[in-house]
Order: C-alpha cells, then structure tokens, then sequence
C-alpha cells in the first residue's frame, strides 16, 4: 500500500484541469481552473461526425492531453510522459511515481471505471492516482464523479489499455516545475493569443468558428439523424452542458478565465473578450436546451431555433476572437 501524504483531492470541472491542478498544487503551484484552462490554450471547438454515431459529437476544447501539453511548454514545467503496451509496466509507470511520493495523471477509458455513473466509452478521459493497496487504486476525478474515489486496480487496468478514439496507450504522466519562479501571469497574453489564432485559422471547416456555423446548418436535421432522438439527443445536451465542460461547452470556464484575466491586466480588448464570451455561454446554454427539449418532444421547430443561436454564436465567437488575438 502507498499513499501520497499532502494530495488536496479537488475535484474541480473539467477532467484534465482537475488532474493538472492535482500535480500541479502538490509541486506548489495553485492556480484556478479556469486559469489552468486559460493558460493552457483549452477553448476550440470540433463538429465531428463519426461513421456510426447516433448524432454528430460537439466538442468544446483542444483534443485530450493538447491542454496538458500546451501548459506545461507554457509555464516550462517538466512533463514526464510514459506509454506503453505491457500491462505489467503499465502498472509500473502509475505506481513508482506514487512510491516516491508522487502523484500521476492516467488517460484512459472512463466506461471501465468501477464509480462511473453513466457507462460510456471516452478514451480522452485523465484522472490522477495519488495512493494504491492490493485492491484498488485512489484517484481524484471530477466533482461531478466524487473527487476522492477509488477504482479496482482490475478496472484501472482496463480502462488504461482501451483502444479507440481518443485513447492513449496506457499513458501516464508527471509535472514538476522549474527550478527558477514561474512568471505566469507574463503567459496570460500570449495564451490568450495562441488560442485565438487556432480559433480564426483552423484548417477545416469543422473547426473554430466555421466549424460552429457548419453545426447551424446540420443540427436541425438531428431529428431524422438519431437513432433514438428521446435518448440520443438529451444525451448530447447533457455532455455539452454538464459532462465536465463546467458548463456551456467549456465557454463559461473561458468567460471566467478572461474575467481572472482583466481583473489582473487593465486591458478594453480583454475586457471586450469577456463581455462577449459571457455573452457566448448563455446561448450554448439554451442550444444545449433546445437540443434536449427536441429530443423529448419530438419538435424539430426546437432543432431549428438552436441552428439559428448556433449562427449567432459563430459570429460572436469569431468577433471575440479577433479582439483577443490583437492583444
């Protein structure tokens, strides 16, 4: 048995935030989670329609451990990352920074996970273990899953080795920081700025802001898409609002990290980004809405109020993003 003494089990929003903030407090270092969202550039967006899916996925952030990557070149924290395809060094790779009084972040499929409420596969899924007995293993997930919670070692194997989208091969991963202060409020800017660029200049029309508009244009055809609309579609509501986005699809975790952001740097353009990010949250909130209440009526008169708000978001979200990569 081994046990991290010190760990503040935090379960915070957003998984991959609630895991930085883990190793990152117990280093020294404690920042919100809309800073940690903030800084490392966290805020896309992605309309991916997969061969086989019920309904096309949205998708509010920069793909699984991108944050964590973003961050740690952000703030020059040494990220450690092991995979591996051995289950036995697997194990090895989670446990021995635990032994030294460590604790890791894990990737993994959350379908496994023996406290996990709502048995779907998520292969971008992060947690980190902070202690470990014959049995079971301790984490820390989010909130919304229990904080402090513990998992059969068993099951952590499998969620770990899981293959699919979004999956890493049993990847783990530590962070220490540099020897020298970290400077992180001199990063504001430019993580502000980086994440605003991919934004305007994403590659295909699936992502940032057009991506957003070409989702106005399919939602309301979800009806006749869905397999079963009185399911599938309230479950996609459900992900986008609560399914550890912190809300409005990762947008009111912005909206904080900018208002974080001008309460630290007298500027009108971050203050601009706010106001209309603030803006941008409450209408992701009633598109999650209507996507819902479509599901459960059977309305497509909802589907179709829902493209509209998505039209409008993209406008409001390319304006933002243009004032904020002008900083």
């Amino acid at each position: 048995m081994a046990v991290v003494e010190g760990v503040e089990a935090r379960g915070m929003h957003h998984c991959e935030t609630t895991t930085l903030g883990v190793l990152l407090r117990h280093e020294g270092l404690d920042l919100s989670e809309p800073m940690l969202f903030g800084l490392g550039s966290g805020l896309s967006f992605v309309y991916w329609d997969g061969g086989g899916m019920a309904v096309p996925f949205l998708g509010g952030r920069v793909k699984p451990f991108a944050l964590t990557r973003n961050l740690a070149a952000r703030l020059e924290l040494t990220l450690t990352v092991e995979e591996t395809a051995s289950p036995r060094k697997a194990w090895r790779n989670a446990a021995d920074p635990v032994d030294a009084g460590r604790p890791v972040g894990l990737q993994l499929d959350c379908y496994h996970l023996d406290y996990f409420r709502t048995k779907v596969h998520f292969g971008g899924h992060v947690v980190a273990m902070y202690g470990y007995d014959e049995h079971d293993a301790h984490l820390v997930d989010t909130g919304g899953q229990g904080g402090a919670v513990r998992t059969s070692r068993a099951s952590l194997a499998l969620a770990r080795a899981e293959r699919g989208p979004m999956t890493a091969r049993n990847r783990s991963f530590t962070l220490a920081l540099p020897a020298h202060p970290i400077c992180w409020q001199e990063q504001i800017v430019p993580a502000v700025r980086d994440c605003a660029e991919a934004f305007l200049a994403a590659p295909i029309a699936n992502l940032g802001h057009r991506g957003i508009e070409k989702a106005g244009r399919q939602v309301p055809g979800w009806l006749l898409r869905a397999g079963d609309p009185r399911r599938d579609l309230p479950q996609t509501a459900l992900l986008m609002e609560r399914g550890g986005t912190g809300g409005a699809l990762f947008r009111a975790l912005y909206r904080d990290f900018l208002a974080e952001c001008a309460e630290l740097i007298d500027d009108g353009g971050l203050r601009t980004g706010h106001r209309l990010y603030a803006e941008a949250a409450v209408l992701w909130t009633e598109v999650s809405a209507l996507i819902a209440k479509a599901g459960e009526s059977g309305d497509a008169g909802h589907l179709e109020r829902a493209g509209a708000v998505l039209g409008e978001l993209s406008r409001i979200e390319e304006e933002a993003m243009r004032v904020l990569r002008r900083l």
